[in-house]
């Protein structure tokens, strides 16, 4: 059983992120992975459920490790090292200090994937469930949000938008990239290190 020294404080941090971010950055921001990583986690924890924890870990464990890298880096260094820009958004001033702490979740939840992977198990149904969602995500962050936000890297790799390839030949491209990039080397790795069942 999962402590409640751990569900109270996420759910609580999760109910005051969700105004400050509507706020912030508007609803469309709710679709990022990672933010739909964050939001799934309040139910998984509450119901200690392995099959969305084992979910959302495949979908963005390597993601949040990479913004992790990338935000870090960047403090020792002062300048984007990477040059993907992921974490520009934590060191520009127009963002609000308490924006920019509540962004900080990304350091704090792959770790609690970790955990509650560990204390769960690995189901190994999830990576078939996370292609399946990002299949769903990717084409609605691509018909409804602005190219300027580029939710899930929709309009390219960063910013600004891709324009070597047609829209919807890249849509296709990334459909693809996320699962075989992803996904699938998270999978292997989970179902190795935590006895996928």
């Amino acid at each position: 059983m999962l402590s409640a020294w751990i569900k109270i404080p996420y759910t609580i941090f999760v109910c005051v992120l969700v105004p400050v971010y509507w706020v912030e950055r508007g609803p469309a921001n709710f679709l990022w992975l990672s933010d739909v990583a964050l939001l799934a986690m309040v139910p998984a924890l509450w119901m200690e459920n392995r099959f969305l924890t084992s979910m959302m870990a495949v979908g963005v464990l390597l993601p949040e490790l990479a913004w992790n890298l990338d935000f870090f880096l960047r403090l020792i260094a002062g300048f984007d090292v990477i040059g993907l820009n992921a974490t520009g958004y934590m060191f520009e001033s127009h963002y609000t200090p308490l924006f920019k702490f509540f962004s900080l979740f990304h350091v704090m939840l792959p770790l609690l994937l970790l955990w509650m992977t560990y204390r769960l198990g690995y189901d190994t149904r999830a990576v078939y469930a996370q292609t399946l969602l990002v299949w769903v995500l990717l084409p609605i962050c691509y018909l409804v949000t602005d190219p300027e936000r580029n939710l899930n890297w929709v309009f390219g790799i960063g910013n600004p938008p891709q324009t070597g390839v047609s829209g919807s030949l890249y849509m296709v491209l990334l459909m693809l990239a996320y699962p075989l990039l992803v996904f699938i080397p998270t999978h292997f790795m989970l179902k190795a290190v935590f006895n996928g069942r």
